[in-house]
């Protein structure tokens, strides 16, 4: 071999000696620094073929020089230089020294061709460092898995939030006929509530100039009302022509128990549709409210008139705002009833 790898030569004996030492090189403490790379050189060409030695990164720089020395095209015109002594030795018959002195005459050509095959790498490796700028495609590609990246994580997040689960929760819950009876009495109740229950004046929340907010008061109901007349008597009277009275006949006249029984003499074992008739309960509420808040009878001075009128001037439209969400209600309960059959 006429000389160790061109990377070996570079380093120092103590990084070789560290170098040996890790790939497992024996007998090399008595090697002087030539004779360590040589050592080192056949050791490492003998097992490239190893995934341990070429997938070392500390082995990288050592195998893309041999790889560049070896398939250097100066190399292998080097090579084809040192073979002509050969071709000569066969066409004519000359003396040893006629011979010998050929080919040490090739000393001073080889190594001017291995140092033009150690210049082309040097080159490639420094512009291998020099970072390029990145094409249109790069970033097209770029933006992309960016932008998959955020959608997937957002659709995750959505998925875990339970968003989808709940939705659907609330849409089966507000889609009955109870639900609908019990958003129209809380409508009603919204507009009864500062009639019979007050509001007064609680504190003031101070201005912020730096936000731009001026003294806000803030009021609160006045639970002192509760003590008084002046709160019981309408709100009970809502409370039984409302709820209370309506419930009691969607009980008793309910439409739903008569829909499961089988012949005459025999009853079915199923339970009734609703426990309160949704439809008996609206006709009901109807009639009380209108012969209450709309004829004004009293039935014998046991409803005060008082509160017939506070009432009737506190919930929205009056007497028709509450015959308005009866007929509402009443609609939605013959919809029902037609789409279980």
């Amino acid at each position: 071999m006429s000389g160790a790898n061109s990377w070996l030569q570079r380093q120092r004996k103590t990084d070789l000696v560290a170098l040996a030492e890790q790939v497992g090189l024996r007998n090399y403490e008595a090697l002087k620094k030539s004779e360590l790379e040589l050592a080192l050189d056949e050791y490492l060409a003998e097992n490239a073929d190893y995934p341990s030695f070429s997938s070392n990164p500390k082995l990288a720089n050592y195998y893309s020089s041999r790889a560049r020395t070896v398939g250097s095209p100066v190399k292998r015109d080097s090579d084809g230089v040192l073979d002509r002594p050969r071709i000569a030795k066969r066409r004519a018959t000359k003396a040893p020294e006629e011979i010998v002195a050929p080919a040490e005459s090739e000393d001073e050509p080889t190594s001017t061709s291995t140092a033009l095959a150690r210049t082309p790498g040097r080159a490639l490796s420094l512009a291998s460092r020099i970072p390029l700028p990145a094409t249109p495609a790069d970033v097209a590609e770029a933006v992309d898995r960016s932008t998959v990246a955020v959608r997937t994580h957002v659709v995750s997040l959505y998925r875990e939030s339970g968003i989808t689960e709940a939705t659907r929760a609330t849409r089966e819950s507000l889609s009955t006929v109870t639900s609908v009876l019990f958003a129209i009495s809380a409508f009603e109740l919204y507009f009864l509530r500062p009639e019979i229950l007050a509001d007064r004046y609680a504190f003031t929340i101070p201005a912020f100039s730096y936000l731009g907010t001026k003294d806000f008061p803030v009021f609160v109901p006045d639970m002192f009302l509760l003590l008084t007349s002046s709160f019981w008597s309408p709100a009970l009277l809502w409370t039984f022509t409302g709820a209370v009275l309506p419930s009691i006949a969607g009980f008793f006249v309910n439409l739903t128990v008569g829909s499961h029984h089988g012949r005459v003499g025999r009853r079915s074992s199923h339970a009734p549709d609703f426990v309160v008739d949704p439809l008996s309960f609206s006709i009901a509420k109807a009639l009380i409210s209108y012969v209450v808040y709309a004829q004004g009878i009293t039935f014998g001075g046991w409803i005060d008139e008082t509160s017939i009128a506070r009432i009737n001037t506190a919930i929205y439209g009056g007497y028709k705002g509450v015959l308005t969400g009866t007929a509402i209600t009443g609609i939605l309960a013959i919809y029902d009833a037609v789409l279980k059959k």
